[in-house]
């Protein structure tokens, strides 16, 4: 288990609640055509930090999410959200540098922000996503105003709240018993660790009432749009390269000649994919005259154009992409070739076509001295 951003992070989702307030559980309830625990679940997965995920959840929900993801941790929740918490923290890795705990009906949280807010952890110990209070505060006392409170330095916390994972271990262990605590940061407050403020966004808004539900369909609704982008690659083929098509070497006498490894089939992706977000194309980042990149694995550049798609807050719902060689024979490589593919974009394996048409013998691809790739990508863009 490896991060690719230097330490590794566990989540907790508490999902245990029995939802009377809302007649069922919150967590389960329809969002955007799904549960709104799915779409919690979804954002984690598009930080890279986080390397696994503990769903606190009940039996019966176990088999829902089942059919969304793999690899999910479940664990029974506790008879309070302190006791579920600290069901989920003992199902982490102890390999685990940070321990991030969120509420499962807050469905809308942002991936950036909840890497804004393990960064945070791993630097100071503990971090809460928060919000400023947007309203004036009233203290109330049998009924009547007693005091108002200045707004100016009052924050509303959320979640995400995440912790190195000594700190919350320390914290869970001397301070676990109380009933009275709403946030485990309350606990690590007691330990003396200072909780660093990490500034979120109004739509990270938890579900617990019918209004909340009708506020988060029409953010969703609001938030997202689908763009489509086109890539196009073409490379010479010489003898003594290697034939690498989506991460894939293929058995073949010639290779793709390139300042990379030629592997046109994500190149194409990769363009097609920057094309939908209107961040150019591979060449920018990736400049052909930079010698100290010369050689380079296509799957390092696809790497890099999937941390550009987070940067836009964005996600890879389909590829599509297109092979025109003469040689060698792709068809029996399809399916290689696409679980490539699903795992170097990270996107699930249906949302990937990957097919090949030969030139007919035509000009220099029809005779085997050059192959070509088209791409279409469509990509979610969140506003």
């Amino acid at each position: 288990m490896k991060s690719t951003q230097g330490f590794f992070a566990s989540a907790v989702i508490v999902a245990g609640g029995s939802g009377s307030r809302m007649g069922r559980p919150k967590q389960m309830l329809p969002l955007g055509g799904k549960p709104a625990l799915v779409h919690t679940i979804e954002a984690f997965k598009k930080v890279p930090q986080i390397g696994e995920i503990i769903v606190v959840t009940p039996p019966e929900n176990r088999a829902v999410l089942n059919t969304y993801f793999s690899g999910l941790i479940f664990v029974d929740p506790g008879s309070t959200r302190l006791e579920s918490v600290k069901n989920g923290f003992y199902k982490t890795s102890s390999s685990a540098a940070v321990v991030a705990v969120h509420d499962g009906a807050r469905p809308l949280v942002n991936p950036v922000r909840i890497a804004d807010c393990l960064q945070a952890a791993q630097a100071y110990g503990a971090a809460v996503l928060a919000v400023p209070v947007k309203d004036t505060t009233k203290v109330g006392k049998d009924g009547f105003v007693s005091q108002t409170l200045d707004r100016s330095s009052l924050w509303a916390a959320q979640t995400p709240q995440a912790y190195r994972r000594e700190i919350l271990e320390s914290a869970l262990e001397k301070y676990g018993h109380e009933t009275d605590a709403t946030d485990e940061s309350q606990l690590v407050e007691k330990t003396g660790v200072q909780v660093r403020l990490v500034p979120s966004d109004y739509k990270n808004n938890k579900i617990t009432t019918p209004e909340d539900l009708i506020f988060a369909e029409a953010l969703l609704n609001r938030q997202t749009m689908l763009r489509t982008g086109f890539g196009f690659d073409l490379h010479r083929l010489e003898a003594g390269r290697k034939f690498i098509v989506g991460g894939i070497e293929i058995p073949h006498t010639k290779g793709f000649l390139g300042h990379s490894d030629g592997d046109l089939v994500l190149h194409a992706l990769c363009d097609a994919i920057l094309g939908a977000l209107c961040a150019g194309e591979i060449g920018i980042f990736f400049p052909p005259t930079d010698e100290s990149i010369k050689g380079i694995s296509s799957v390092t550049i696809a790497k890099k154009v999937l941390e550009v798609v987070r940067s836009h807050q964005a996600e890879i719902v389909h590829l599509d992409a297109t092979l025109i060689t003469q040689e060698p024979k792709i068809k029996p490589h399809y399916e290689k070739v696409r679980a490539s593919l699903a795992s170097i974009f990270e996107i699930p394996l249906e949302n990937i076509s990957f097919k090949s048409k030969s030139h007919e013998h035509v000009g220099e691809i029809g005779r085997g001295e050059a192959a070509m790739c088209h791409a279409v990508a469509t990509v979610k863009i969140s506003e």
